[in-house]
C-alpha cells in the first residue's frame, strides 16, 4: 500500500477541500494510469493505493477517502467483499467499481452491496474524472441507458444467482409495501431507467420535486443510490 505524492492546493474560503480518492487495483499500470488522470485535477487528490481487497479496510481507515475506485477481480479478496466491508463502516466512502466487463455479475452484486456505480477500465479520462466528481457529490454514475442494460442483465433468463430470486422478491415486496402511491410511481420510473427530467415530464412534477422524492425513497428504503432503487422495484416485479 502506498501514498500518492500528488499535492493538492490548500483549501480556503473560496476553495473547498479536494475530493480524496483511494485507488484499489492489483494491476500496477492501471493504478498508475488512474493516479496520473486524477492527480492532474486540482479538486481531486489521490491519497492512497491498495493492491488487493484485503488491504482496503486499513487503507480507508488510514487515508479517509471520499471515493474508492475499486477493482472487482483481485487475487485474494475481491472488490465485492471489500465493497461490502467498506459500506458497513461508519460514514463510509462512496465506491466506484472498476471492471473490464459491462455486464459482469460481480458488478451487479457490488451495486446491491452499496457501490454508487461502475466504470469500465477503458473509460475516457474526462469521463472518469466526471464520474468521481458525481459520486463524491452523492450521485450514482450510471446513466439511464446503462441502468436499463444492467436491469435487463440481472432479470434476464439464465442470470447467475437467480435461484434466490423468490427470496429477493418476497423481501422487495415487503419493503415497497410501505411506499405512498406517489413514491411508488417515482420508484417505478427509476426502475425503468428514466432520468429525473423524464420522470418530471411523465408525472407532471418539477425536477426539484423529483429529486426530493428520490432522496425520500433512499431514506425510506435505506438504500444508497437510485440504482439500488431500480434493482429493488425489479425484484418486486413492479416493472
Amino acid at each position: 500500500m502506498t501514498t500518492d505524492p500528488h499535492a493538492a492546493a490548500t483549501p480556503g474560503p473560496d476553495r473547498p477541500a479536494p475530493v480524496r480518492v483511494l485507488i484499489v487495483d492489483d494491476d500496477a499500470l492501471v493504478r498508475a494510469g488512474l493516479s496520473m488522470i486524477l492527480g492532474g485535477v486540482p479538486e481531486l487528490r489521490v491519497v492512497g493505493e491498495a493492491t488487493d481487497g484485503s488491504e482496503v479496510p486499513a487503507a480507508v481507515a488510514t487515508h479517509r477517502p471520499d471515493v474508492v475506485l475499486m477493482d472487482i477481480r483481485m487475487p485474494r479478496v475481491d472488490g465485492l467483499a471489500a465493497t461490502e466491508a467498506v459500506r458497513r463502516t461508519p460514514n463510509p466512502p462512496q465506491v466506484l467499481v472498476l471492471t473490464t466487463f459491462d455486464a459482469d455479475e460481480y458488478v451487479l452484486r457490488a451495486l446491491r452491496a452499496g457501490a454508487s456505480g461502475f466504470l469500465l477500465k477503458d473509460t475516457p479520462p474526462a469521463e472518469i474524472v466526471q464520474a468521481v466528481r458525481r459520486v463524491a457529490a452523492g450521485e450514482a454514475t450510471l446513466s439511464p441507458t446503462v441502468t436499463r442494460r444492467l436491469i435487463a442483465h440481472v432479470t434476464g433468463p439464465g442470470t447467475p444467482g437467480r435461484r434466490d430470486a423468490d427470496l429477493r422478491r418476497n423481501r422487495a415486496v415487503r419493503r415497497v409495501a410501505g411506499l405512498s402511491e406517489r413514491e411508488r410511481e417515482v420508484a417505478v420510473a427509476i426502475g425503468r431507467g428514466w432520468s429525473n427530467a423524464e420522470i418530471a415530464a411523465e408525472l407532471f412534477m418539477s425536477v426539484a420535486t423529483v429529486k426530493a422524492y428520490v432522496s425520500r425513497l433512499l431514506t425510506k428504503l435505506e438504500l444508497n443510490n437510485r440504482v439500488q432503487v431500480a434493482l429493488l422495484v425489479h425484484d418486486a416485479d413492479l416493472v
